[in-house]
């Protein structure tokens, strides 16, 4: 369906070109001053130079023409040669009501639909999720969601951290405390027991356990790194103790991102990439693109129009040992024939940016990817307590992600009691949805660049630009559609009308950006724009209720327009917030 602007600028540029002068000129924006008007063209000042005319003559031309025309309430011309526009309230009516009809609400679906893969998540396993690990799955679950409904095929994966020394450490305590297990008996022929010999809880005291000694221990580190090596050579008893302790991390971590509504497609590990290294690494040398330098294998990647150092991408190491980059490289050999994505969007710390340069630059000079696949970086801000410093726990440590969704829960559960009666039940399921939407939101409003400020009393109001003030909207609504049908009316047997009142004329006016902003968002890789959108509709929407006697209105053509254009916001506001990745209870 073609967006509202396209449509208002296609009528502008027909007039142009009907009063002698070229069409290009009447391309119309938003206007920044909706007190004058709610569209403006500035065409006609750039059109001075090559037609000789004064800009305020060319307007006043085309306002003219577009007199009569069903599109417009009003076109003037104003000095020193502005073009402004208000658009019908026939016109819009129209335009809601197409848009109600399409199942996709007026967004129009890729006409050559991308293969995209989204990396976020990140965790490592045997470590438990914590608040900066948030960031990261929300972000990363959003634009996924974005991206598929504007009709990309999207596949999100997890990429989990399971290689390295942190597997020998874990490895090696589980040794040192239960050197007894069959995992460390090396005659051991049979099958490994299916059961893990530890918990998740007991898991996640062995790593750091284990991490603190290396620090100070040097055999134990050398026991550590010795371990690392058998795990990555195939010792059976390693690779079984290894496949426990990822078993055990996952069927966590899934319970996990299930709180915060986050699905991944795939769950690929760094240990996926591992088949793929060595030859990768002689494919690089052979084709000239890599080189040897003090023993390592480097491949450079720095340009010209570099105006800082851009270090040279390490292979491997001299001891021929793979690194973070190498990984990654070979992730991207393995998505390649896998997938054969068009584009790889990638969600890190923006600290992590000169990484992802590097492994960008590399991936194009050596060929790992065809010449028009796209590769993304959203590097994201840091979320920071009321200190300015990053979110911490009360006593000073890194908040366990489960730990800061129950408290926002409880704070949202004790908000809903004090507000009225309701079943304690009923009030703990809707207190997650509410909570949900309370840290998501907070997240999401704010440009994904940038740092933010996890304010609990801001996020959980039910007031500002906050989630749990779009949620009472949404069930505002579904409350008076309710009480209309629990009355025996119906909704969806009329049509809209047009506006009947400015605050009905701003609410249209809002819904008709749906399809630009979603378009915009998917884009810019934003879902900030989609923030900022729900929080104008819900806003238009509670200005109009406010002075609007809706279930009252005696007229019952007026009642079931108002009716149906309740419904239709309702629609917008539930996909809105599903493309953020929460979702909304029946009451409040």
């Amino acid at each position: 369906m073609e967006k509202i602007l396209d449509r208002i600028s296609r009528e502008v540029m027909d007039a142009f070109e009907a009063c002698g002068y070229d069409a290009s000129y009447g391309r119309t924006g938003i206007s920044n001053r909706p007190d004058l008007c709610e569209y403006q063209c500035n065409g006609a000042m750039a059109a001075k130079k090559v037609y000789q005319k004064a800009p305020i003559a060319i307007a006043q031309e085309v306002a003219e023409k577009l007199q009569g025309n069903p599109v417009f309430a009003e076109a003037g011309a104003v000095n020193p040669g502005f073009l402004n526009l208000r658009v019908s309230g026939q016109f819009l009516a129209d335009y809601l009501l197409r848009m109600q009809a399409d199942a996709h609400l007026s967004v129009e679906k890729a006409k050559e639909p991308k293969t995209i893969i989204v990396d976020y998540g990140g965790p490592n396993v045997a470590k438990p999720l914590h608040v900066g690990h948030l960031r990261s799955a929300i972000i990363g679950e959003s634009v996924k969601r974005i991206a598929r409904f504007a009709g990309h095929r999207v596949i999100g994966d997890v990429h989990l951290g399971d290689w390295g020394l942190q597997m020998g450490l874990i490895i090696t305590e589980v040794r040192r405390r239960q050197p007894e297990l069959v995992y460390f008996d090396e005659t051991f022929e049979g099958e490994y027991p299916k059961e893990a010999p530890f918990t998740i809880s007991e898991l996640e005291e062995i790593y750091p356990t284990a991490s603190e000694k290396s620090k100070t221990d040097s055999a134990y580190r050398e026991e550590a790194l010795e371990a690392t090596a058998r795990l990555q050579d195939g010792v059976r008893g390693y690779r079984a103790l290894w496949q426990h302790i990822l078993d055990v991390s996952v069927a966590d971590l899934k319970r996990n991102y299930a709180n915060l509504n986050v699905e991944f497609d795939i769950w690929k590990k760094e240990s996926d990439a591992q088949p793929y290294i060595a030859q990768m690494a002689k494919d690089m040398q052979d084709a000239g693109y890599a080189y040897l330098d003090q023993g390592a294998l480097i491949v450079d990647v720095r340009e010209e129009r570099d105006t800082k150092e851009v270090p040279p991408c390490i292979i491997l190491k001299s001891d021929g040992a793979a690194l973070y980059t190498t990984t990654d490289l070979a992730t991207i050999v393995d998505r390649m024939r896998t997938y054969h994505p068009d584009e790889i969007i990638y969600l890190a710390d923006k600290r992590q940016e000169m990484h992802f340069t590097q492994v960008f630059r590399c991936a194009r000079k050596t060929k790992l990817v065809d010449e028009n696949t796209g590769l993304k970086f959203l590097g994201f801000g840091t979320m920071n307590g009321r200190d300015g410093k990053p979110f911490k726990t009360r006593e000073g440590g890194v908040m366990r992600l489960e730990t800061l969704i129950a408290d926002i829960n409880d704070e949202m559960y004790k908000k809903i009691m004090e507000n009225h009666e309701a079943d304690a039940e009923e009030a703990r399921e809707t207190a997650k949805l509410v909570g949900l939407s309370a840290i998501k939101y907070g997240d999401l409003s704010n440009q994904a660049s940038k740092d933010y400020i996890f304010d609990v009393d801001k996020f959980t109001s039910f007031e500002g630009n906050t989630g749990p003030y779009i949620l009472y909207t949404i069930v505002r609504i579904k409350s008076i559609l309710g009480k209309h049908r629990a009355g025996g009316g119906s909704v969806g047997t009329g049509g809209i009308l047009q506006p009947a009142g400015a605050g009905e004329k701003d609410l249209m006016m809002a819904l008709v950006k749906f399809n630009s902003v979603t378009e915009q968002a998917y884009q810019e890789v934003a879902p900030h724009r989609i923030c900022a959108f729900l929080y104008d509709l819900a806003n238009a929407f509670n200005h109009f209720y406010h002075e609007t006697r809706i279930l009252a209105e005696e007229d019952a053509a007026q009642r079931e327009s108002w009716l149906e254009l309740l419904e239709l916001t309702r629609r917008v506001l539930e996909t809105g917030i599903d493309l953020l990745g929460f979702s909304a209870p029946e009451r409040m």
